[in-house]
């Protein structure tokens, strides 16, 4: 083995590979991972034991020296584009051997710009202190490299390191991307990253996505990149543009993104509703036709730039014809390629993606993309321009909406986004289970204890409630007063609910006196002077099935949901009643002659239920 390790680093013998990291809302490419491997007949072929061999011998730094020279050599060779990550070990960073590698430090590397490379920090142990490397980090990012922290959750590459650093980027450990879309808890860990990186301004990718299913799941999280087999192997040369079927799976819009807790705005918008048609030049044309096309079209502000078919950049009006009226510029850049004037890393989104998701990435990127625009595409191919101005109406628009109708109180959506959430639900055919909550005894307790209190136990209900639900697929509303609706979409809505019922006894508890708590209620009067015992308050909750083969509206769902309701009050203490009759078109055509106009209309009349 050592004697292989010799040859390898005296013949340089390793094989550099390129893994893309991707863009998981567009399907662009944001760049590759260097990764590598050892001589295909040798046993140091496997990078951990070649690593490990190098360990052994005291040559890691001379070894990862080697793997960084051939990583760089190999991207500028094949003229790859976007990021290069670089595995570096923290012992190596730290190391002051490496601040005099001249093929790493220098205004150009091999062609490659040091703001192109990323250091992505390895290994799961090292003797370096955390303020060594954090001083380390910020030296090389003095130079222009960035820095991303390599499987976070194990090992070295901890929170507090997270913390220390604060990285551009953050990859989340393949442990945690594996069978994510059936594990909820592997789900609220990536979600819980996201969320702090949305606080510490790094960017996320997810690795190890090897099927479709855990690709739409980490999408539909909110994390932004994301690399892995499904999304393309290691390879030597890389792909450059991800295969067709693979960009139709990106471009489809996704049936369970429901961002912000889950709670839509009205109907969803979508990138579509602000594309504009511009332009587009390939990337060669020259820079003086460009020219041309700014002074023909004054009301053009940018063109995009297209290389073999597919968007690269956009070129600001306004920034071209203010450099080529410096003295000699036009002269200079006239005949060159346009694509010399593209200025930033352009933002390249599909138009099925969410006008909401559109902000996020826009918040979490470079906030340049929303004075430039963005690049909208359709199954990888150019399609047109997004403004930042355009999006922020919409979004305007939207956040309008949904605070006109959402409850004072618990700030959830009310009756309108209610109905339009299931109308959108019926339109797409999907099933789905509603659910009408509705407190017991609650106005003994509000007269007892006074409206203040009364107003704790909704808050803690509206809580209760949305702690239970699947944020990216299910949906919950309150009607006004005591009453909420719980729209599900997750398999296991009948566990969730019974969930919800034995945490409420416990959640309520604190409100009570001691000694109404031991008797389980309390004795009041009543209008006409009559003493009552009054049990606790309990929570009951309907549940109606939606079929998606009967073509209901909302109103049908609503009128079902409420005799559900019904029913189930009629259970002591907290309970769950589940209309087990199919919804059947005679079911349809008598709610038709009697339905109600909302929610609302359906939780203050009395219902005759259907039977179970």
């Amino acid at each position: 083995m050592l004697a292989s390790f010799r040859k390898v680093m005296v013949e340089e013998s390793v094989a550099p590979l390129f893994q893309p990291i991707v863009d998981l809302q567009s399907g662009s490419i944001l760049g590759y991972e260097g990764l590598i491997r050892g001589p295909s007949n040798s046993p140091l072929h496997v990078p951990n034991t070649l690593f490990n061999v190098a360990r052994m011998c005291g040559a890691t730094v001379e070894l990862e020296r080697l793997c960084r020279k051939v990583h760089i050599e190999q991207f500028s060779r094949h003229g790859l584009e976007g990021r290069l990550f670089l595995n570096m070990s923290p012992d190596v960073l730290v190391n002051p051997e490496l601040q005099t590698d001249t093929c790493f430090f220098s205004e150009q590397v091999q062609g490659i710009s040091p703001e192109s490379i990323v250091i992505e920090l390895t290994e799961s142990s090292s003797a370096a202190s955390y303020n060594r490397i954090k001083q380390a980090a910020s030296d090389y990012r003095a130079y222009g490299f960035q820095v991303a922290i390599d499987d976070l959750g194990e090992g070295f590459s901890s929170l507090r390191l997270w913390s220390e650093l604060r990285p551009e980027f953050v990859k989340i450990d393949k442990y945690f991307i594996q069978g994510i879309d059936k594990d909820p808890i592997k789900r609220q860990f990536v979600r819980s990253i996201f969320e702090i990186a949305q606080q510490s301004y790094s960017k996320v990718i997810a690795e190890g996505i090897e099927t479709e299913a855990e690709y739409i799941t980490v999408r539909d999280v909110g994390i932004q990149y994301g690399q892995g087999y499904w999304l393309g192997r290691p390879a030597m040369p890389p792909i450059t543009k991800l295969p067709a079927e693979t960009l139709s799976v990106i471009s489809r819009r996704s049936d369970t993104a429901r961002p912000n807790g889950g709670q839509p705005f009205k109907n969803e918008l979508t990138v579509r509703k602000i594309l504009r048609a511009i332009p587009a030049v390939v990337d060669a044309t020259p820079t003086n036709a460009v020219y041309g096309i700014f002074e023909r079209q004054p009301e053009l502000q940018a063109l995009a730039v297209l290389r073999e078919g597919a968007p690269i950049g956009l070129i600001q009006r306004l920034r071209m014809l203010d450099r080529l009226a410096r003295p000699y510029h036009r002269e200079l850049y006239g005949n060159k390629p346009c694509s010399h004037f593209i200025e930033n890393e352009p933002l390249i989104v599909d138009i099925g993606t969410s006008l909401r998701n559109l902000s996020y990435l826009i918040t979490e990127g470079n906030p340049q993309h929303l004075s430039d625009g963005f690049i909208i595409i359709e199954n990888g191919d150019y399609r047109g321009v997004g403004t930042g101005s355009d999006l922020i109406r919409e979004i305007t628009q939207m956040q309008i909406h949904a605070a006109r109708y959402a409850n004072p109180l618990t700030q959830l959506p009310g009756n309108v986004p209610i109905n339009e959430h299931i109308e959108s639900l019926l339109a797409d055919d999907e099933a789905f289970a509603v659910c009408y909550a509705d407190l017991d005894n609650f106005k003994p307790f509000n007269d007892l204890y006074s409206y203040h209190k009364g107003d704790e136990v909704i808050q803690i209900t509206a809580g209760l409630l949305q702690q239970h639900c699947e944020p990216d697929r299910d949906f919950v509303g309150h009607i006004g007063g005591d009453d909420f609706i719980m729209v599900f979409r997750s398999k296991d809505w009948r566990e969730r609910c019974q969930s919800i019922l034995d945490a409420f006894p416990d959640a309520t508890a604190a409100l009570y006196r001691k000694s109404h708590l031991e008797a389980g209620g309390y004795r009041t009067e009543n209008r006409q002077g009559v003493e009552m015992f009054h049990p606790l308050i309990s929570l009951s909750i309907g549940v109606v099935q939606a079929d998606a083969t009967v073509p209901f509206s909302s109103h049908q769902i609503a009128e079902f949901a409420a005799s559900a309701k019904s029913e189930a009050k009629k259970i002591p203490g907290n309970a769950l009643f589940v209309e087990r009759r199919s919804l059947l078109p005679s079911v349809y055509a008598d709610s038709n002659r009697r339905r109600p106009h909302s929610f609302l209309d359906a939780g203050l009349r009395g219902q005759t239920p259907y039977g179970v």
